[in-house]
């Protein structure tokens, strides 16, 4: 890799970093209402939620968005993507998350656009703003490492880190957990993502938005949950 493809690799690392302000840490997407019903107490229980969550509902939702986004820009039918973009927000029943997955996914437009400037992100700002389509960060992501010019399966494992990260951070604060558990965590789950990865591989659109009911109706059930740290 020259200095010019490491730059653009370390531009898309400071997306994926834990810190970058776009309202993740805002979120708990289903893990807190496990928190309140003791289904998680320690960290034994995150890491059985975490790697259940990574397994179905980022395989099918971001990660497998994440490759169907770059299929569609590779083979410049950037329609699919608009498509996509409306498959995988309907898919989800639960409206904090539809609502949580919004918000993030124009903040992260609004700071990838200060910092980079690109074309086709804009467009799809302006059809947000539009309400042509809803917006999901996943696909401001693919857009985003695609332009920079990551190989798709880069951009899932970043993304899927990036995921992985914050969630363990967010546990930190509410499970509570300790920082050296938490990064015991990461490290068991980054093999997880990779076979994850030949997995996505195997799956076409047909997939997308698929999900499992009890971490659904913890996001549901979360909706009217009276004690929260979390927005989701």
């Amino acid at each position: 890799m020259n200095a010019k493809g490491f730059g653009n690799f370390l531009d898309v690392v400071q997306v994926c970093d834990s810190t970058f302000p776009i309202g993740t840490f805002n979120h708990s997407f289903g893990m807190e209402n496990y928190l309140r019903t003791d289904k998680i107490v320690n960290a034994d229980d995150f890491e059985i939620w975490l790697d259940t969550y990574l397994k179905t509902q980022f395989k099918y939702g971001e990660g497998l968005l994440i490759k169907l986004c770059f299929n569609a820009l590779e083979e410049e039918e950037i329609e699919k993507i608009w498509e996509y973009d409306q498959l995988i927000t309907c898919s989800s029943q639960a409206a904090e998350t539809r609502n949580g997955t919004k918000m993030i996914a124009k903040q992260m437009i609004d700071l990838v656009q200060t910092l980079h400037d690109i074309p086709l992100l804009e467009e799809y700002k302006q059809r947000i703003k539009q309400t042509i389509v809803y917006g999901n960060p996943a696909i401001v992501f693919a857009i985003f490492a695609h332009d920079k010019g990551l190989e798709v399966e880069e951009a899932t494992l970043l993304y899927g880190y990036s995921i992985n990260s914050t969630m363990i951070q967010n546990a930190v604060r509410a499970v509570p957990l300790g920082q050296k558990s938490g990064q015991l965590i990461l490290q068991r789950t980054i093999p997880l993502l990779e076979g994850i990865l030949t997995e996505i591989k195997q799956l076409d659109a047909s997939y997308l938005g698929a999900n499992v009911p009890g971490i659904e109706l913890s996001q549901i059930n979360h909706e009217t949950q009276i004690f929260r740290l979390f927005m989701s």
